[in-house]
């Protein structure tokens, strides 16, 4: 559903942060459970887990992750969404309460970056190559972008909550509702969840590029997020945050993309050309309230551009940290209320 390597820079706090390898911590060792999902990586950091906890709670979790999966994946035919979006019906498709509230938040983001984040993009992803479909042999030309712009539009989807039940709604008979934009920002927070269900209170959970923290880490310090440089060096950090009770996520443009006809073509699609980015902003970092808001808003944001992009955070009083390339170097930029987390910037 995501890519592998999309955001994986912010998991280099749960190995170089969190006094993993520092003696003096040894009785408040975080116990790290890890697996995949989604087509990336989850992973959870919690203090106190006894062995037998560790077992059952890593089934949990890992049972927890594929029922999200099945719930979300647009790569499996059977899924709950690619249920809704095989209908030709154009009469209200009942969902769970969690597939509403996904899409409600996602409806409201959308709104607010002025379509830029936009979930019904799938059939311009899958003309580009990053969804199920096959990656093109040729750039697509302007017929073809035209006829899936066609199939999008957040207008031609709605939310209708009644007192027992969720539906979606069409207009648009063949639209392709696309929830991989935000789907680790939800699993994150779902973990979460799942962590307080079981009485788990000093907990960093991940999936992908998404992270939600409880409590404190194994030295009694808020759990703190390294947001990676924009490079191929693994261990390269830019920054560092204290996330304590919050949710971040990280998208970016500078390791998802591939070569064709001489132009990096990146995953990063803006539904208003219907074609991949080709700006100079290389990553978002959005700090919020949870990990399915944040994951919503550096979607949106990052294909705004830096100037259209910093407009929407200044109206909205987001915690944003971007990061831009200018020939061969890269400058930051951070709204104050992202100043308010950080640690430490290394430039």
């Amino acid at each position: 559903m995501a890519t592998t390597f999309l955001r994986a820079g912010l998991l280099l706090a749960l190995a170089l942060l969190n006094g993993c390898d520092n003696p003096a911590s040894q009785a408040e060792q975080p116990t790290v459970l890890e697996g995949k999902t989604m087509g990336t990586f989850w992973r959870v950091s919690a203090i106190a887990l006894s062995p037998e906890k560790a077992k059952s709670l890593t089934q949990k979790i890992q049972a927890q992750l594929d029922a999200d999966d099945q719930a979300l994946s647009t790569w499996k035919p059977d899924s709950a969404l690619m249920r809704f979006n095989h209908s030709a019906s154009l009469a209200p498709w009942p969902v769970s309460a969690d597939m509403a509230d996904i899409v409600t938040i996602a409806l409201r983001v959308g709104a607010h970056t002025q379509g830029a984040m936009d979930i019904t993009v799938g059939p311009l992803v899958n003309l580009w190559g990053f969804g199920p479909d096959k990656q093109p042999n040729k750039v697509p030309d302007q017929a073809q972008i035209d006829a899936a712009k066609a199939r999008t539009g957040l207008q031609h989807l709605k939310v209708i909550n009644e007192a027992h039940q969720q539906y979606l709604q069409k207009d648009l008979s063949d639209l392709f509702v696309d929830l991989s934009t935000v789907g680790e920002g939800y699993a994150a927070d779902h973990l979460a969840r799942l962590m307080e269900h079981e009485g788990i209170s000093r907990y960093l959970v991940s999936v992908g590029g998404a992270l939600v923290s409880r409590g404190m880490n194994g030295q009694g310090h808020p759990w703190r997020v390294a947001i990676q440089k924009p490079t191929d060096q693994e261990n390269a950090v830019q920054a560092v945050v204290d996330i304590n009770g919050h949710g971040i996520s990280t998208s970016g443009s500078y390791r998802n993309y591939y070569e064709l006809d001489g132009k990096r073509i990146s995953h990063v699609i803006d539904p208003q050309t219907g074609r991949p980015i080709d700006h100079n902003l290389v990553s978002v970092t959005v700090i919020a309230p949870t990990a399915l808001e944040a994951d919503a808003w550096d979607t949106g944001l990052m294909v705004l551009g830096t100037a259209k992009a910093q407009e929407v955070v200044r109206k909205e009083g987001l915690a944003v940290y971007m990061i831009m390339r200018e020939g061969d170097k890269f400058t930051t930029w951070m709204s104050p209320q992202f100043s308010a987390f950080l640690v430490s910037e290394k430039n």
